[in-house]
């Protein structure tokens, strides 16, 4: 155990850093994000409770959870790498890490460490203040928590991506505000793509995030709009593709420096 920690010194201290950059700002990186996805379970879990009684079987209040908790840790997972890795570039930062002996794949997981961390702190915060109002489930557990190692590989590799190509910090923050979270919202988060008329019900398929929303859903709940195996296969693969897609960046080393 001592050898293979002495190997790879540098990707624990990368590793490391990463996660004291998230705890450091715990307010801002962990419980604010927790607490606004907790609102939007009272404000339309509770309120529209009364009105939707029922989706699927499933009581209303219960049945937005798993989406909610997806699209918190989703936009976690990237807008932490996006903004970290920008930032190591346009401080210079990265520089010193590049010249670290360390492998390319030892580099690219050093720097994605940070938003993994951070969006399990706020999957597991919100599950638990979920609990305190509803009573969500969970039914199929492996499938939860492959489902959930699919979300992190994806949008934690997505935002090393975008932090690498970034040139500005708008640029940083726009597939976040223009692309994840309308994509998130349009996934079914809120409702059953199934009560939606043709052809809204069919273009919600090309939707790649709708996917994901209900492979976490089945894990929660037993319950999916699609086959949970198609769920997971096309998330799995775009999941495969953005991280073969960091990975590559890493190993040629292009734009790594600002």
């Amino acid at each position: 155990m001592t050898a293979l920690l002495d190997r790879h010194r540098g990707l624990l201290a990368l590793a490391l850093r990463e996660t004291d950059r998230v705890l450091k700002l715990w307010s801002q990186t962990i419980v604010a994000p927790v607490l606004a996805s907790f609102l939007f379970i009272l404000v339309f879990g509770l309120s529209l409770g009364g009105r939707i009684r029922e989706i699927g079987g499933v009581e209303y209040e219960v049945f937005i959870v798993p989406g909610l908790i997806a699209m918190a840790m989703a936009q976690a997972a990237y807008s932490n790498n996006s903004s970290s890795v920008f930032q190591s570039r346009s401080d210079r930062y990265i520089n010193d890490v590049l010249s670290a002996p360390m492998r390319p794949w030892e580099v690219n997981l050093g720097l994605a460490v940070g938003g993994v961390v951070r969006a399990l702190a706020i999957g597991a915060g919100l599950f638990v203040l979920a609990l305190l109002v509803t009573d969500v489930p969970v039914r199929q557990p492996f499938v939860l928590v492959l489902a959930m190692a699919i979300l992190l590989v994806l949008f934690a590799s997505l935002g090393v991506v975008v932090g690498v190509y970034a040139e500005t910090w708008d640029q940083a923050g726009f597939v976040n505000n223009i692309v994840i979270l309308p994509l998130s919202f349009l996934g079914g988060v809120f409702y059953s793509v199934e009560l939606l008329p043709s052809p809204w019900q069919e273009l919600s398929h090309v939707n790649p995030i709708f996917f994901l929303i209900n492979a976490v859903r089945y894990g929660f709940l037993g319950h999916s709009d699609v086959p949970v195996a198609i769920a997971l296969g096309v998330t799995a693969a775009l999941a495969l593709a953005c991280a073969l897609w960091s990975a590559t960046m890493f190993r040629s080393g292009r734009r790594l420096k600002a």
